[in-house]
């Protein structure tokens, strides 16, 4: 977990297989394209969303979508 910083999604595309568990994980953040891929909302992740994150990051099978802390 990061602590004091704002927290964004990011996604590796290359990596991406579109599996859509980040979706199911994270749906007030993650969406799916009309091909299966995720599309992240902009901007900071608010407190109340950042638990389906983090299980977001982590239920990825590809390893393609990440937690950063932006200063």
């Amino acid at each position: 977990m990061i602590y004091g910083k704002e927290k964004h999604l990011v996604v590796d595309y290359s990596k991406c297989d579109g599996h859509g568990i980040c979706a199911e994980m994270c749906p007030e953040w993650v969406h799916l394209d009309q091909f299966g891929f995720p599309v992240l909302r902009a901007g900071s992740i608010p407190k109340e969303v950042i638990r389906h994150a983090e299980k977001a990051v982590l239920e990825c099978p590809k390893l393609a979508i990440k937690l950063i802390a932006l200063s």
